[in-house]
């Protein structure tokens, strides 16, 4: 390069190019740094008044004496010694700091493990002078201390400053200062050379009088007076820092959310030069991230240790924080929770019922049944049970969302059919690999997996009312783009469902009316388990924000004794406290296509008490209605035998009836529900007449109970079930499969 070409102080410092990349808060806060140069270790650019004076009067007294006197070449140095002695030798006795510079900036005059030829010499003597010409002072010394190399891949004073003292380059102390000018003159060299080189710099800083102000001005300061130099404390903090490596590839509190903003500015080819902003809020994502790992240090002995929080902005979709794992308490801190494939458990739930009203197949006060189903599938019977293993019996569907009961949400998938609501999810966004027949009547009590993020957004939809739109992308836009909504839920349906999941009234029959749900301000939440406790879950909206928590373990381990409500639940509560702590949620207005009407219940059957408390709800236009009961019917009008009579006389008029086994039905193959521990699932034998006297059961020869209904242990394999009268005479017989995992017997 010509000495007339050498860029400008602008252009040098824009140039700039550091190891690492800062990741901002939509504050300009720093939140995370990402190295993305694993060549060279370089740091930001520092301006010379923030870096220590003890470090520029160090540096000068080691590489240049007379900087503020010359003119780019130390003559008088130069004529100090021979010719060929200067310009020859090793050390830089001759050559200026400004003289470094050029070479630095052209790698024509940079010396070579054979020195510089008379050549690049001379160039670099004339680019010196140019530079002296061109620059300032000031500029020269800040640019050197910027682009000079010190030991091994760390170039420039703010790397050298945080790898091998871990602090910032203004406050470096005097040794410090000895020690990081040393390393100039020999970065490479053995740390004994190195702290005695440092030693003969510090005796002169005590010397000499104080370096001259950061704005170029000549007038010396007093030095303080001199002190005899410990070149043994010196010797020590050289051998310790020269091993230090006290700056990490990686720090800050967004580690996650920051590796993929930046995959996001590299989605155009070129790794981004300047800080990456976000959309994220500082101090939330620091709350954030204080709150979930506090709250798993008091779940300590319960086998937990991961986590994952996202908030999102309800209207514009940014994510205002993204907490990927609990740090230093996860054995797998690398994993990031939120967008890790988990079972989302319940928290599938609210969309099943939201289907169900807006197709008009349910009311929010519509009666379903949570007892002991059976539902005959192509892989055999699937049974599935409740949480606390007991059933409610005839419950409105606002009950059994709220307390999220099992039994009734799968008989709603039934009548909704798993393949309307796996293009319903997918509406939603939710990513799912496999195919509605793999799930199943399952997919209704979360056998999917789903990442947080898309989750937590899907439940946004649901705050929209209905709407969905992508999450917004993490990088922060000058002007965000405005979300592009697409309808994938009745607006009228989400309205109820949100309506549903605020009500503490509702949830009671599971949670209790002082549940940790029930937040000050206006919120509603949904809490989820997948099977053996290994994903726990607790995702909700106000009106302003959408929050989405996740705790469990990246290995897949179960957790023992983590509920949904002690688990991620006081995580989200936290977080909706803080996010409402000086702006409190206001409950959405009814759309108006939705009818309000007082409701009441007719009694439970056998008992004179209400099934419900009466109460004003909400309904789809023309699907109001003011009574909610249950027709009584005979207890065998719906069943039917397994094989038939044992008398032949059975069908002539006048000849009791059979008595028959009519559930399950013969040939049943029995799928144990992976969500349940086998323990905790029954097969139910019924007989009719059920008032026929003296009923036995065999099953496979061996005694199972009396009566004309019981419970079952299922256990794996074929088995022979038998109907017998007080005698022992078989009246009725059947054969059934089991399949899947059992029990030890005991």
């Amino acid at each position: 390069m010509p000495a007339h070409a050498l860029p400008t102080f602008d252009e040098v410092r824009r140039a700039h190019q550091p190891s690492d990349v800062q990741v901002l808060s939509r504050e300009g806060e720093v939140l995370q740094r990402l190295r993305t140069d694993a060549s060279v270790r370089r740091g930001q650019w520092v301006a010379l008044p923030e870096v220590s004076a003890a470090l520029r009067q160090a540096l000068l007294l080691s590489e240049d004496r007379r900087f503020y006197e010359h003119s780019g070449v130390d003559w008088r140095a130069v004529s100090a010694a021979a010719w060929g002695n200067v310009w020859n030798a090793r050390t830089r006795g001759a050559s200026t700091i400004t003289m470094q510079l050029a070479g630095l900036l052209d790698e024509d005059w940079s010396q070579g493990p054979g020195g510089r030829s008379v050549a690049q010499k001379l160039g670099q003597t004339v680019a010196a002078q140019v530079l002296e010409r061109r620059w300032r002072k000031d500029q020269i010394l800040e640019a050197y201390l910027n682009l000079v190399p010190f030991r091994g891949e760390v170039v420039g004073i703010d790397a050298l400053a945080r790898t091998l003292f871990g602090k910032a380059a203004h406050g470096l102390d005097a040794q410090e200062a000895a020690l990081a000018a040393a390393l100039v003159r020999a970065p490479n060299a053995r740390t004994v050379q190195v702290a005695q080189r440092a030693c003969a710099v510090w005796r002169e800083m005590q010397r000499a009088p104080a370096q001259p102000p950061a704005g170029g001005a000549r007038k010396a300061v007093a030095a303080p007076t001199p002190t005899q130099a410990d070149c043994t404390a010196l010797d020590l903090l050289a051998h310790a820092a020269l091993q230090r490596r006290a700056w990490p590839a990686s720090e800050g509190v967004a580690p996650h959310a920051a590796r993929r903003a930046l995959g996001q500015a590299q989605q155009g080819g070129a790794m981004p030069a300047a800080p990456v902003r976000t959309t994220l809020s500082a101090p939330l994502q620091r709350f954030a991230a204080q709150a979930l790992t506090q709250h798993l240090r008091e779940l300590q002995g319960r086998q937990v240790e991961d986590g994952a929080v996202l908030v999102l902005d309800n209207a514009s979709g940014e994510v205002l924080a993204w907490v990927g794992s609990s740090g230093a308490l996860s054995g797998a801190a690398e994993v990031d929770g939120v967008l890790a494939l988990r079972q989302p458990g319940s928290t599938l739930k609210p969309f099943l019922y939201a289907q169900a009203i807006e197709q008009r197949r349910l009311t929010a006060a519509s009666l379903v049944e949570d007892s002991p189903a059976q539902i005959a599938t192509p892989g055999g019977l699937y049974i599935p049970q409740n949480y606390d293993r007991q059933f409610k019996g005839w419950v409105s569907v606002r009950t059994a969302l709220a307390a999220s009961l099992n039994v009734p949400a799968v008989r709603t998938l039934v009548m909704v059919s798993p393949d309307a609501f796996f293009r319903q999810l997918q509406a939603l966004g939710l990513p799912l690999r496999e195919s509605a027949g793999y799930y199943g009547y399952s997919l209704a009590l979360g056998s999917s997996e789903t990442p947080l993020l898309q989750l937590t957004n899907a439940y946004r939809a649901l705050a929209n009312g209905g709407r969905h739109s992508p999450v917004a992308p993490l990088l922060r836009a000058e002007r965000p783009a405005r979300p592009a909504f697409t309808k994938a839920v009745d607006e009228g349906a989400a309205w109820i469902v949100g309506d549903i999941l605020a009500d503490p009234l509702a949830r009671a029959r599971t949670f209790g009316t002082d549940s940790v749900l029930a937040t000050r301000t206006w919120s509603a939440v949904k809490t989820g388990t997948s099977k053996d406790m290994r994903d726990n879950w607790a995702i909700g909206w106000s009106s302003r924000y959408t929050v989405g928590v996740w705790v469990g373990n990246a290995s897949g381990a179960p957790m023992h004794e983590v509920s949904g409500t002690s688990g991620a639940a006081p995580i989200w509560a936290a977080l909706m406290a803080h996010l409402h702590a000086r702006s409190p949620s206001r409950a959405p207005a009814a759309p108006a296509a939705l009818v309000r009407q007082p409701v009441r219940f007719g009694a439970v059957p056998g008992a004179g008490v209400p099934l419900e408390a009466a109460r004003a709800e909400w309904f789809m236009a023309g699907t109001q209605q003011s009574l909610f009961a249950i027709n009584i019917v005979a207890d065998d009008a719906y069943l039917t035998g397994a094989r038939g009579s044992y008398g032949s006389d059975s069908d002539m008029p006048g000849a009791p009836p059979a008595v028959r086994i009519v559930a399950p039905a013969p040939g049943s193959i029995v799928a144990l529900d992976p969500d349940i521990p086998p323990q905790h699932q029954r097969v139910h034998f019924m007989a009719s007449p059920a008032s026929a006297p003296g009923l036995r059961w065999r099953m496979d020869g061996k005694p199972l109970g009396r009566g004309a209904q019981v419970a079952w242990l299922p256990w794996p394999g074929r088995h022979v079930v038998q109907l017998t009268d007080a005698r022992g005479r078989v009246l009725d017989e059947l054969r059934i499969e089991v399949r899947g995992a059992g029990v030890a017997r005991r």
